[in-house]
Parts: C-alpha cells; structure tokens; sequence
C-alpha cells in the first residue's frame, strides 16, 4: 500500500480495533487507522450514510460489514463470497463464526451485495452461501460424531447442490478437511475420548 505521505491529507482510515491492534503488533505495511471502533460506527459522506459494523469472528480479526442504506447495498471483504466456494481449506475462517456473522448480515435490507472477491450478488444470493456454510459444517459435525475419518467424511458429505460455483471440484474437499481441523483442534473434539474413529475391515 502506498504510505501515507502520498495519500491527501484530509484522508481518514477507520478500522476496527480488533484489525488496529493486529496492523499494530504485526507491522503490517499499511496505514494506521485514525479512528477505531468496537461494535458500531455510522459516517456521512455527502449527505449519505454508511453503517460500519463487526459482526464477532469470521475471517481474521476485526472484520466488517459496510451498509449503504441509501443504496441498499452491502460491502463484505473475504467472509462472505458469491459464485464462487469459500478458499480452500478455510485458513483464518472460524466456520460457526462466519455462520453467525452471515445470519447477522442477511437482516439487513439490502438489494446489491459486494464482496471483494468473486461476483456480485443480492440477498439471495447471500442466502445460498449461507445456506452453503450450515449444510458443510453440520455434515462434517455429524461425520466427527459418528466416528468417522475425515477421509470417510469427504467421501459422504454430499454439497452437490453447489456443484455450480467455481472452484467446485478443486476446493470441496479442502472445505471439508478445513471445517474437520477447526472443529478437532478449535473446538476440542479431537480431545474428546467419547469420539472415536469407528474401524471398517
């Protein structure tokens, strides 16, 4: 990004603190924010509101939703994807995270979604992804509370419905094996002595 000294100078940068404290502590090569916030933050631009809000963990730290009510679109970067499969193994995701926050998202009134990867979308659109996330993570929970490997997961859990956004075939399995890691190692099933890996000869 460019520094600072070749952006105007009547540029304000705005995160949440979450997000400052990272850039902070990790030296990231970006601007520091001039005004952090917690939970909500509503500017004016031109006689226009924008609603920023942080919806809990999804993708990284300090995450967040943009609202444009005067256009009734939604900006989301990362957490939210359209027409296309969530990256790969889901590094950085928390899945129930992204699950809640896409829940929290979807009450709001908007027609036009923007992300900042894939397509384009609306309400519906969104929806579906959602729709996407719940079905993965409940058939791979289920798979764990069966006993069953990840290897037998992947081989079960059925999201063909969805065979049509891109990136389908390569990353299905990666989604699969990234939501089985999460819930082992993040959610302490894989310490649970009452799940088993059931044995087939």
């Amino acid at each position: 990004m460019a520094a600072r000294s070749s952006i105007p100078p009547e540029t304000t940068f705005i995160a949440h603190r979450l997000a400052a404290q990272d850039i902070a502590k990790t030296k990231a090569q970006t601007v520091q924010p001039d005004l952090v916030f917690d939970d909500e933050m509503t500017l004016r631009l031109g006689g226009k509101e924008v609603q920023l809000r942080y919806h809990g963990p999804n993708d990284g730290r300090g995450s967040i939703s943009m609202y444009f009510q005067d256009h009734a679109t939604m900006f989301v970067v990362d957490w939210i994807v359209i027409g296309r499969m969530p990256w790969q193994k889901l590094w950085s995701y928390d899945i129930q995270g992204m699950i809640n926050s896409t829940r929290e998202v979807l009450e709001y009134d908007f027609d036009t979604f923007v992300g900042g990867h894939a397509e384009v979308g609306d309400h519906a659109d969104v929806e579906r992804y959602l729709a996407y996330l719940e079905s993965l993570y409940s058939q791979v929970t289920d798979g764990i509370l069966a006993g069953k490997s990840l290897e037998q997961i992947q081989q079960e859990v059925d999201l063909s419905e969805y065979s049509d956004l891109a990136q389908y075939e390569e990353w299905v399995g990666l989604n699969i094996e990234g939501v089985h890691e999460r819930l082992m190692e993040e959610s302490g099933m894989g310490w649970r002595s009452d799940l088993k890996e059931e044995h087939t000869h």
